[in-house]
């Protein structure tokens, strides 16, 4: 057992209530930078997509930012992005051999702490190409999210919104960026006291961060997920508890009702059924399933 779950499992309850929280695109507006500015531009170069760059492009940011795998872990954001550029027409007609990455799915098929520590262990004693290929453009990207990133504050709210989760809750950062990174942007911008854990995607998925950190030590009507991605709903929904979208390009507005309403709703016990219900409904409407080409 790593140290940093079973930090995670031993997490007691001190409040009533929990309240898990993500962290790109739902606290910080720091989805588009990352993902124009860092992850595209390494997925271009070593996954060889030089040549039809434009819809390598426009691949990446519907499976990162405009559908319902926004969100997601990098790894598989990857092989998603390779399945759909090898059916586009534009790739095929150029004649651009699309890498496969049989090594990184078979990887990916057995294990759940799906970040660097782990694929380094895993290219430690299985020497594959497709491993080393990933795990070199995983660490590019973190480099250019260390280089690029900053100066990037949290949504207007949010920090009004943490004073008052604490008041009742026990706060959890539930999030698939490394843990590194999400320390480094609470930190620079005063926040990190407000959680009482940064868990990310060293210590597995989200739906895991939730089950050790919540499932069975507070009641379910009692944990909360706010989230900005379909996976964060997931994880919320395999865990019994209740979820609290914050809306893909209406975040302001998002981060305003949570906190003139529906965390007064979450704490006074009116927040499931249809309150939830009629918010589930609008996440929805926002992101897509299948691309427009």
């Amino acid at each position: 057992m790593s140290e940093p779950i079973q930090k995670l499992k031993e997490l007691d309850p001190t409040k009533e209530f929990f309240v898990g929280i993500d962290s790109d695109g739902c606290v910080f507006d720091s989805m588009e930078i990352k993902q124009k500015e860092c992850f595209c531009p390494q997925f271009v170069n070593h996954f060889d997509m030089q040549p039809v760059s434009k819809y390598a492009r426009e691949t990446w940011e519907f499976v990162n930012l405009y559908s319902k795998t926004r969100g997601c872990n990098r790894f598989l954001a990857v092989t998603h992005a390779l399945d759909l550029l090898s059916d586009r027409k534009e790739v095929k007609s150029r004649g651009v051999r699309v890498p496969q990455m049989g090594g990184l799915r078979e990887w990916i098929t057995r294990e759940t702490k799906l970040g660097n520590p782990a694929l380094e262990r895993e290219v430690a004693t299985n020497d594959n190409e497709d491993l080393n290929r990933a795990l070199r453009w995983s660490h590019e990207v973190n480099e250019a999210v260390a280089r690029i990133v900053r100066n990037v504050p949290p949504f207007p709210l949010v920090r009004e919104s943490l004073e008052k989760i604490v008041e009742k809750a026990d706060a959890v950062v539930v999030s698939q960026t490394p843990t590194e990174a999400l320390e480094r942007e609470w930190k620079e911008h005063g926040i990190e006291s407000f959680v009482r854990m940064i868990a990310g995607q060293e210590m597995g998925t989200k739906t895991e961060h939730l089950q050790y950190a919540a499932k069975d030590k507070y009641p379910s009507e009692k944990i909360l997920m706010v989230g900005d991605a379909p996976g964060d709903y997931k994880a919320a929904r395999a865990n019994n508890a209740l979820f609290f979208p914050i809306n893909p390009g209406h975040e302001e507005e998002s981060w305003k009702r949570f906190a003139d309403e529906a965390l007064d709703r979450f704490f006074a016990g009116s927040f499931a059924g249809d309150y939830q219900q009629k918010l589930l409904d609008e996440f929805e409407s926002y992101l897509p399933e299948k691309p427009s080409w």
